[in-house]
């Protein structure tokens, strides 16, 4: 599948995730992802949760309210024969409230960027639903929101900025997540 070039629909606000952002982000995870889950919220073209998948991620789950999106996702996984791929046509933050807690390794977050809360709401239900280990990417339009919204409870693991794209890989913040000691 790498290598394969995605057929996307025309919709206004898509901004599919640049190559060289892809490829970074995929060095920083590590290049085989066997046996992961992951979940790719936002998915508008695709290209996260295919390439995860391209690197062995034992299941994908790619969730896309856009209808000709979705359904533009469900052709592109038959055609590469990605049968690790799930699309989900339907709302991204309702499906990610969906899965138990710990569900996914990896999970993908790219909203548009002029939903305002956004981000916000996305990393609150992602804190949830990656395993207590897992990784998350998000994408930001500048660098002060990418902070901000990357701030309580979780850490920056690796950061960068590619065009207009900021973006980085955050994990749960361990300390964040220690409940108090009991008193002795």
């Amino acid at each position: 599948m790498r290598g394969s070039k995605l057929r996307v629909p025309a919709v206004d606000g898509l901004r599919p995730t640049p190559d060289r952002v892809r490829e970074t982000l995929f060095n920083w995870l590590g290049q085989d992802l066997h046996g992961l889950r992951c979940l790719d919220l936002f998915a508008g073209s695709g290209a996260l949760g295919l390439e995860a998948a391209s690197r062995g991620a034992a299941s994908v789950d790619m969730v896309e309210r856009h209808a000709l999106l979705a359904r533009a996702l469900r052709e592109a996984s038959q055609r590469l024969g990605a049968d690790a791929v799930h699309v989900h046509a339907t709302d991204a933050l309702s499906f990610a409230a969906s899965r138990a807690p710990g569900s996914y390794d990896v999970v993908f977050i790219d909203p548009p960027f002029g939903l305002a809360g956004m981000h916000e709401k996305a990393l609150s239900v992602a804190a949830r639903i990656v395993d207590p280990q897992g990784r998350v990417y998000l994408e930001a339009p500048d660098a002060a929101s990418l902070r901000q919204w990357a701030g309580a409870g979780w850490e920056v693991l690796r950061s960068a900025r590619a065009g207009h794209v900021h973006y980085a890989l955050l994990r749960r913040d361990p300390g964040a997540a220690r409940e108090p000691s009991a008193p002795d």
